[in-house]
């Protein structure tokens, strides 16, 4: 989460195999779960991205997946996220300071959201996810060293990658090197899964896919 609608983000802080139920394994490498690689096939199939780049952030398994414009898998990544459960964003937290976020308020919102870089305070340029509630998807901040976040990024567990004010860590390099020139430009979708919400109500043209599907068979 960052300072401001206005925005601090440094404030706030290659495809594995399918398996069911995400996380990262040992080596701290993420796998895809079924409602990752469920929303990831809707895409392709359906051509939802409009032939931009996106991204799958899966909550539950603090992971992300990247895809090109023609839906190529092209890298995943432990990412840390926000501090508190939930799928929505709080009315007119985008406005608040980060004093004034209480601890509920620390989500990062599931949804479908057309991303783009853009400046946020101190000019430093991040992928701006949503605006209007002021997440964005960047590297880990210099910050508190007391967080840890590297050490979280890096750990096998899930848990401790909750531990931003609603915004995205994700690896340095993988910004630097593949989200930055892909998202440059026109930017490209983010697709962030829900912690408890039904993945339909959500993505309701999931819905489609499945009659489709169910008919097909």
């Amino acid at each position: 989460m960052l300072l401001t609608a206005a925005g601090l983000a440094l404030a706030a802080p290659a495809m594995a195999a399918d398996m069911a139920g995400a996380g990262h394994g040992d080596s701290g490498t993420t796998t895809r779960s079924e409602d990752a690689t469920r929303v990831a096939d809707w895409i392709a199939g359906s051509g939802d991205n409009h032939a931009l780049p996106y991204i799958i952030i899966d909550k539950k398994g603090a992971a992300l997946f990247l895809f090109d414009a023609q839906g190529k898998a092209l890298g995943q990544a432990p990412v840390l996220i926000g501090k508190a459960l939930g799928d929505e964003a709080t009315p007119g937290i985008g406005t608040k300071n980060l004093a004034e976020i209480g601890p509920a308020e620390k989500t990062t919102p599931a949804g479908r959201y057309l991303a783009k870089f853009g400046l946020a305070a101190g000019k430093q340029r991040v992928l701006w996810v949503d605006y209007a509630t002021s997440v964005a998807l960047h590297p880990i901040p210099k910050g508190n060293p007391k967080e840890r976040r590297r050490v979280r990024m890096l750990s096998p567990e899930i848990d401790d990658n909750r531990i931003t004010f609603g915004c995205i860590n994700v690896p340095r390099a993988m910004y630097g090197k593949s989200i930055g020139p892909l998202f440059r430009g026109k930017g490209g979708y983010v697709y962030i899964l829900p912690d408890s919400k039904p993945l339909e109500d959500v993505f309701p043209r999931l819905r489609v896919q499945a009659a489709m599907t169910g008919g097909a068979s």
